[in-house]
C-alpha cells in the first residue's frame, strides 16, 4: 500500500511539472506563431516544442495518466502544431493565451457565445448510467479468471468505450466551467454504426478523425485520389496507435496495431466501392437492424486478433484493472466519508 501511495505522490508531482512545462512550451508556440509567417520557418521554430511533447508523458508511472497525456500531447497536440505551422485551425495566435494553451493541449474547441454552458439533463443521466456500468465492469473483473478469454476481451472493448467517454465528458464539463471551452465530441453512439465508414468516420473517436482529415486525408486525396487518402489515414492512425501502445506498455512495438488499422483501411475502402456498385444496381444495403451487430462484430473479432494481444501479452491489462479498482475504492471511500459527515452534521442540527 505504501508503494501505491508513493507512486501516487510521485505521479502528482510529475503531473504538476508536466503541466508547467506544457504551459511554457505552448506559450512559446503562440509567441512564435504570432511573430512569424506560416510556412517552413514557423515549423522549424516550433520543432523544439514538437520534440519535447513526446517526452513529457514518459516519467508518469500510472498507465492511465501516461496513456491519456500521451494521447493529448504526443498525438493531438503535435498534429495541431503542425497545422498551426501552416495557419490551419484549430489553433490561431490571436487566441488569448489561456485559451490557446488549453486548445493546444486538450481535445477542445471554442464554445460559441450562444451555447448553453451546462450539459443537458439527458447527457448527465447518460454519463451517470455509463459510470454505473463501468463500476459494474470493474466489479466483474474480480471473477475474470472464470471467464472465457473471448468474453474477457469483449468486456475490454466495452471498458475502453466507457472509460474514454467518461474521462472526456468530465474534461468537457471542467473545461466549460473554467474557460468556457467545449471538448470536441469523441463518440456519436458507435453502437448504431451501419458500416465501417460510418463507425470510423462519423461515430468513433471524432477528434482524431477531425485532426487526420486536414493533416493526412485532404493532402493525399488531392494528389493521389480518394482511396489513397482513406488508406493513408488508417496507416497513420495505425502508426500513432503503435506509439500510444508504447506509452501504455513501455514495450517495443510489434506492428500488430498498425496491421489492425491497415486491415480496417483496406476493408473500409473496399466497402465503399462495393456499396456504390450495389447502390447503382438498386440494392439498398444490409437491413438497419443487422448492420450494427455486423460492424461491431467485425471490429471486435479483428480487435481480439490484432488490437488486444500487445496489451495482454505485457500484462498492461492487469495493471490497468488494478488502477481502476484502486480508483473506484478511493472514490467510494471518499463518498462514504462525505455522506457520514453530512449525516453527522444533520443529526446534530436535528437534536438541538
Amino acid at each position: 500500500m505504501a508503494d501505491v501511495d508513493d507512486d501516487g505522490d510521485g505521479d502528482l508531482k510529475k503531473l504538476i511539472k508536466l503541466t508547467l512545462t506544457l504551459a511554457a512550451s505552448m506559450s512559446y508556440a503562440r509567441f512564435i506563431s504570432s511573430t512569424t509567417s506560416p510556412g517552413f520557418l514557423r515549423l522549424s521554430l516550433l520543432l523544439p516544442v514538437l520534440s519535447l511533447l513526446p517526452l513529457l508523458p514518459l516519467p508518469l508511472s500510472s498507465v492511465h495518466l501516461r496513456g491519456i497525456s500521451a494521447f493529448f500531447l504526443s498525438w493531438l497536440a503535435i498534429f495541431k502544431l503542425l497545422l498551426l505551422s501552416f495557419s490551419l485551425p484549430p489553433l490561431h495566435p490571436s487566441l488569448p493565451l489561456p485559451i490557446f494553451i488549453a486548445t493546444a493541449s486538450l481535445p477542445v474547441k471554442l464554445r460559441s457565445s450562444t451555447s448553453n454552458t451546462s450539459s443537458p439533463p439527458s447527457s448527465a443521466l447518460l454519463s451517470a448510467a455509463k459510470l454505473l456500468l463501468l463500476r459494474l465492469l470493474i466489479s466483474l473483473y474480480n471473477h475474470k479468471h472464470h471467464f472465457h478469454p473471448l468474453l474477457l476481451l469483449s468486456l475490454y472493448c466495452f471498458h475502453i468505450y466507457l472509460a474514454l467517454d467518461l474521462v472526456l465528458s468530465t474534461a468537457r464539463f471542467l473545461a466549460g466551467a473554467l474557460l468556457k471551452l467545449d471538448l470536441e465530441p469523441q463518440f456519436n453512439a458507435p453502437y448504431f454504426s451501419t458500416s465501417l465508414r460510418d463507425f470510423w468516420g462519423r461515430r468513433w473517436n471524432l477528434m482524431v478523425t477531425g485532426i487526420l482529415r486536414p493533416t493526412v486525408y485532404h493532402p493525399v486525396r488531392a494528389r493521389f485520389g480518394q482511396l489513397a487518402g482513406v488508406f493513408s489515414v488508417f496507416l497513420v492512425s495505425g502508426v500513432m496507435h503503435e506509439l500510444m501502445f508504447y506509452y501504455l506498455t513501455l514495450a517495443p512495438p510489434t506492428g500488430e496495431v498498425t496491421c489492425f488499422f491497415v486491415l480496417h483501411g483496406v476493408c473500409t475502402a473496399a466497402e465503399g466501392i462495393v456499396a456504390r456498385r450495389l447502390r447503382d444496381s438498386g440494392w439498398r444495403g444490409v437491413h438497419p437492424a443487422l448492420a450494427p451487430p455486423l460492424v461491431l462484430g467485425f471490429v471486435a473479432v479483428t480487435g481480439f486478433w490484432l488490437f488486444f494481444p500487445p496489451i495482454v501479452r505485457t500484462g498492461t491489462d492487469e495493471k490497468t484493472l488494478e488502477e481502476c479498482a484502486a480508483m473506484a475504492a478511493f472514490v467510494e471511500s471518499g463518498c462514504r466519508a462525505f455522506v457520514d459527515r453530512v449525516g453527522f452534521v444533520l443529526n446534530r442540527v436535528w437534536t438541538r
